[in-house]
């Protein structure tokens, strides 16, 4: 494939399809279930290409939530996101710092600890106190991961899953799109984000767009525990081959 940005990059072809696939079916199951792109995205990514990791999550996730808003905007209450909104900006100083000193396997092995984590909140569904020390709590952790990995929605799902799925869907994207721009201003103040990370993201874009007009058609006919279960398993399958 004889493009600038994917040269820049020394990535193979075929390493850019693959990219792509994962990015679509993560865009997927983010529009369809409400979070999912960096937990899809994240372990395979860094199997298979671990510089897009988390820069061109963040991106995708802030596209795929400004796409999301657009429905369950009626449904946003920043009210009941303030304090985790307060708790991201320690946590993502936090998550800079580990990205900064800490070496690649231990950041692997954080990811990979962050997607089980996801898992075990969708799947079991732990009911905790939903306050302002707690919001604050699962902002910071949000922080933490988001920045380390673009993982930072099951934090606020595990605290959240009670609201209605489209309360749900409304404040978690309208959390993503402000958390990811904090995270994008971080990354790029510490000099993480380049230029090829925005062109690159430029070819994925058709496969995200592909991935969430697809949500968008056929996700409503789909059983949301299957599709919820399948994309559970796939995580916690890339998540295990990190650890090993």
């Amino acid at each position: 494939m004889p493009d600038a940005f994917l040269l820049w990059l020394d990535m193979a072809p075929i390493t850019w399809l693959g990219c792509a696939l994962v990015l679509a079916l993560g865009a997927f199951v983010q529009r369809a279930t409400g979070f999912g792109l960096a937990v899809v995205g994240a372990p395979l990514l860094l199997m298979l290409e671990p510089r897009l990791v988390p820069v061109i999550l963040v991106l995708f996730g802030f596209t795929v939530s400004l796409m999301t808003v657009r429905h369950y905007r009626h449904e946003v209450r920043i009210g009941e996101i303030g304090m985790a909104l307060i708790g991201r900006l320690p946590g993502n100083a936090l998550g800079l710092w580990l990205l900064l000193a800490a070496p690649m396997v231990l950041l692997e092995k954080l990811i990979a600890f962050s997607v089980l984590f996801a898992v075990a909140v969708t799947l079991f569904r732990l009911r905790l106190p939903v306050n302002r020390a707690s919001l604050f709590g699962a902002g910071v952790v949000s922080g933490i991961f988001g920045t380390v990995a673009a993982i930072g929605g099951p934090p606020m799902v595990l605290l959240m899953h009670g609201l209605s799925p489209d309360r749900l869907r409304g404040n978690l994207s309208a959390f993503f799109i402000i958390t990811a721009s904090l995270t994008l201003v971080t990354l790029a103040l510490a000099g993480q984000v380049r230029l090829w990370h925005l062109g690159l993201a430029l070819t994925f874009l058709p496969a995200v767009l592909a991935g969430n007009a697809l949500a968008d058609r056929i996700a409503h006919r789909l059983d949301r525990r299957r599709l919820q279960g399948a994309s559970l398993a796939l995580c916690t399958l890339a998540a295990l081959g990190l650890l090993l």
